[in-house]
């Protein structure tokens, strides 16, 4: 199912975000029995058999423990959703936790996260990495976006600082458009690099053709739900929001600590 058929359907079923319950005392978690394997498929079954009975092209691509009691995280076209594990109820907000002063995000869903940007091999990237980086996070952008130009104004500061910026294309506007096409002439250039540089300069991109990466990368942005750009991911598989200046960049990967690195 499309991200669009998936939003479309959701609001037409008027589904809201709703306020999570506080999160278990370590009292009360150690008093729950931990579930066994057999638990967790019969969980996962009953949540794919109740998506399926919402709509029978529902197809997620991952399914895991939420981040906190009595739920499911589950991938659908990039889109995060949370299922009760008697798969009756479905949100869509993303909780918050109070304790930790962020989104919370499960250890299975990262590990997703940090699987589908894997399939992505250095040399189809285009690097702005530092000698003995001590981060590296990777960016999916365009080159018409503000934002994104604004990010690569500061490549220089992030390398000062030891943080290295691997580049996906995520054009925009999609397909059959300009951006589409002159992303593609990036990755087709010869020297990468300083072609990636004029874009971002705004300066016409010299039209070129090959076998390129940006479809690729456009999908598996889609996957990850992107929907905007610049889209930042540290290397654990946590989204870091769009458009971070340096030093909120440095700390929120700091925060993360050596999974980031």
């Amino acid at each position: 199912m499309s991200r669009y058929l998936l939003a479309t359907l959701l609001t037409a079923l008027s589904l809201t975000a709703c306020a999570q319950s506080p999160a278990p005392t370590a009292a009360t978690a150690a008093s729950k029995p931990t579930a066994t394997t057999a638990d967790d498929a019969a969980i996962e079954a009953r949540v794919r058999q109740s998506l399926g009975e919402l709509d029978p092209d529902f197809s997620p691509d991952y399914i895991g423990a939420a981040p906190f009691a009595g739920f499911r995280e589950v991938v659908v076209s990039g889109q995060v959703l949370y299922v009760s594990d008697d798969g009756r109820f479905l949100m869509q907000a993303q909780p918050y936790d109070i304790s930790k002063r962020a989104m919370a995000t499960s250890d299975g869903l990262l590990a997703h996260r940090r699987g589908l940007l894997a399939q992505v091999p250095a040399d189809q990237r285009i690097r702005f990495v530092p000698p003995n980086a001590k981060y590296t996070v990777t960016v999916f952008t365009d080159t018409e976006c503000g934002y994104c130009r604004k990010l690569h104004q500061d490549i220089a500061e992030l390398n000062r600082n030891g943080i290295g910026v691997e580049y996906l294309a995520f054009p925009r506007m999609g397909p059959g458009s300009q951006d589409f096409t002159d992303m593609i002439s990036v990755w087709c250039a010869d020297d990468r690099r300083a072609a990636m540089n004029s874009a971002k300069a705004g300066q016409p991109v010299p039209a070129r053709s090959c076998t390129s990466p940006v479809a690729m990368h456009y999908e598996l942005g889609q996957k990850l739900g992107v929907n905007g750009t610049p889209a930042i991911f540290a290397a654990d598989g946590s989204q870091l929001g769009g458009y971070v200046p340096p030093a909120q960049l440095k700390a929120a990967l700091e925060k993360l600590g050596p999974a980031a690195r």
